[in-house]
């Protein structure tokens, strides 16, 4: 595994993405072309019809560009589903999903660093309202 820094924030043990760190964009880039694309699309767009559930009753793979919900929670909270999945992560049992847990497949830094990159392609806007989230969030604790 390449580390690429500590993924946490100094001193709240949280995850804290790095999108304009250059050399962790690259590595999130990469990693997100090799876990992720699959599902969410190589240009972020998810799987179609990705708010209505499927027969299994499982909904298909969000966009993680800014007309998906991704930039829509915190940093910590990206993190923590992407590394434990959902249903774990939400604390909600019985959740099903197709998306895979990652802890074991990618280290904290590797999770940082691809939720960085898809950070780092959304516009400035966007980017700018999940930074005043993060800092609510940070507030709050």
């Amino acid at each position: 595994m390449l580390l690429v820094g500590d993924p946490f924030a100094p001193d709240s043990g949280r995850a804290t993405l790095k999108p304009d760190d250059a050399v962790v964009a690259a590595l999130g880039q990469r990693l997100y072309a090799g876990h992720c694309a699959v599902c969410h699309g190589a240009k972020l767009e998810g799987q179609p019809n990705w708010r209505e559930r499927d027969a299994a009753g499982r909904l298909p793979a969000p966009p993680h560009d800014a007309s998906g919900h991704t930039w829509h929670h915190p940093d910590d909270q990206l993190f923590r589903i992407t590394k434990f999945g959902v249903g774990k992560a939400t604390q909600v049992e019985d959740y099903t999903s197709s998306m895979p847990a990652y802890e074991g497949v990618l280290g904290d830094a590797e999770i940082v660093a691809v939720l960085s990159w898809i950070k780092g392609q959304w516009p400035a806007d966007i980017r700018t309202k999940h930074d005043e989230m993060n800092r609510s969030a940070a507030r709050r604790r």
